[in-house]
């Protein structure tokens, strides 16, 4: 019977739920694979951080080879190898640093006391014919072994060092959405209308905390044919702010009424670019051509070095029943319809990020990038 704890049979279940879909959803899909690459580090035998690396891009190339479009795995396996390097080379440098000091402390302790033979008058005089001689023979070397405990193995602190790091990403995950909804009073003033589109739970929680203080309205564009601007609009009646929905064509004519635009999204390419979800795309040209700030909520995990070389490439279809089904007769055999179900939304519609870190604009993501992954980890099996 299989471990249900074991590294090798969690990857295996997480293969197979992502390849039937029965995970969706960003957070989900990010925390079972952060998870199961701790436990590759806790239960896995590796001898060295090389091995460990190797064995963790095996693991996370299959994830992303079962659900390609799913941004958030790469994401998420590249921020662990990134974890594990900075844990090998601040390890290494406390060593390094730990080193010096023994050596220089033991170049010092076992330097023998030199008492100078001179008088302070021969000194004031330059006399040196009264200088200290050379030392005797009975002088101890200055090359004694260091008598300390031997520290514990490279391999199990370096461990603990990955997997408390690996900890502290979980926890900077669940605590995602407390802390992006707490900077909504920053962003978010009264009397203002504020338009969004399909169900975001991030921009959903950023509304609802700033309705505490504010009073506002939410325009929600319904986001057809899947209708999660439907949901939206009911959660946030559900909390008493004032939600008016409406169709997708209608987005360009109220643009104009609107202070602000608040979105979420799937996730922030290296580029600044978004993959969200389709109809976003109508309303960041609509808020471009009016002068209306766009604003865009997402954690930091959802941010990928990836550059859209292709574009169609990041972008999922589905069937197309909702647009045109079998019950219109004829009409179905003679065209072919294409239902995709996310949008690819340029940098320059974007005026702000809000993250878990602060707000940054567009133009700051490349540091956000440097700080959170590794050149080298950009593809995870080599061409």
């Amino acid at each position: 019977m299989s471990n249900p704890k074991d590294p090798q049979f969690m990857a295996e279940q997480l293969v197979s739920k992502l390849k039937r879909r029965q995970l969706t959803g960003s957070m989900a899909i990010s925390l079972e694979t952060v998870k199961v690459l701790r436990q590759i580090v806790s239960v896995g035998r590796w001898h060295s951080e090389e091995v460990l690396i190797q064995r963790i891009k095996q693991v996370g190339a299959r994830l992303v080879a079962a659900q390609p479009k799913e941004i958030i795995i790469g994401n998420v396996v590249r921020r662990v190898l990134c974890l594990i390097r900075e844990a090998q080379a601040n390890l290494h440098k406390h060593q390094s640093t730990q080193d010096l000091q023994s050596l220089a402390m033991d170049g010092t302790a076992n330097r023998p006391p030199q008492f100078s033979t001179q008088s302070s008058m021969s000194t004031l005089f330059g006399d040196e014919a009264t200088e200290a001689g050379p030392m005797t023979a009975g002088t101890p070397s200055r090359n004694y072994p260091l008598e300390t405990s031997s520290p514990p193995s490279l391999v199990h602190q370096i461990k603990s060092d990955i997997i408390q790091a690996i900890q502290d990403f979980i926890e900077e995950q669940e605590d995602m959405y407390r802390n992006i909804a707490t900077q909504s009073m920053e962003h978010i003033h009264s009397n203002e209308v504020i338009m969004t589109c399909g169900r975001s739970k991030t921009v959903e929680l950023f509304l609802k905390h700033a309705a505490k203080k504010r009073q506002f309205k939410v325009v929600v564009a319904e986001s057809a044919p899947f209708y999660h601007g439907h949901e939206m609009a009911l959660a946030l009646a559900n909390a008493s702010i004032d939600t008016t929905v409406i169709t997708d064509s209608a987005v360009f004519g109220m643009m104009a009424r609107v202070n602000k635009v608040i979105l979420g999204t799937s996730a922030v390419l290296a580029n600044g670019g978004l993959i969200t979800i389709s109809g976003t795309q109508l309303i960041a040209e609509a808020a471009r051509h009016h002068s209306i700030p766009v604003v865009v909520c997402a954690g930091l995990f959802k941010l990928s070095p990836v550059f859209p070389f292709d574009e169609d490439s990041l972008n999922t279809c589905v069937a197309p029943d909702a647009v045109l089904n079998f019950s219109h007769g004829d009409i179905v055999s003679k065209v072919d319809v294409i239902s995709p179900f996310y949008d690819y939304v340029a940098p320059e519609y974007i005026n702000l990020f809000i993250t878990n870190q602060g707000g940054h604009p567009p133009s700051y993501l490349y540091r956000l990038l440097e700080e959170n992954y590794d050149a080298e980890d950009t593809y995870l099996v080599k061409a």
